[in-house]
């Protein structure tokens, strides 16, 4: 019972040192809308020329050839030899 004890308050422990060194250079890093408010964050035009396949193009707002070919799959993932 002892060493069950010692073994979660060391796990619970370790959990939180993790979490607060991970976390750390999050919270270091400086926002500039933070120190004024009154500042615009400028963001760039996302790439979407490669955004051209089957899995993309939804006119529907699904991608629903992709769809098509991902539930024609299944069987064949599921059932070896079908």
């Amino acid at each position: 019972m002892r060493n069950s004890i010692a073994r979660a308050v060391s796990a619970i422990a370790l959990s939180g040192i993790t979490t607060v060194v991970l976390a750390a250079p999050a919270f270091a890093q400086e926002n500039p809308t933070v120190n004024d408010p009154d500042e615009v964050a400028i963001v760039g035009e996302p790439d979407t020329s490669d955004l051209h396949n089957a899995y993309t193009f939804a006119p529907l707002g699904v991608p629903v050839f992709g769809l098509l070919q991902s539930v024609n799959a299944v069987p064949g993932n599921i059932l070896p030899g079908t």
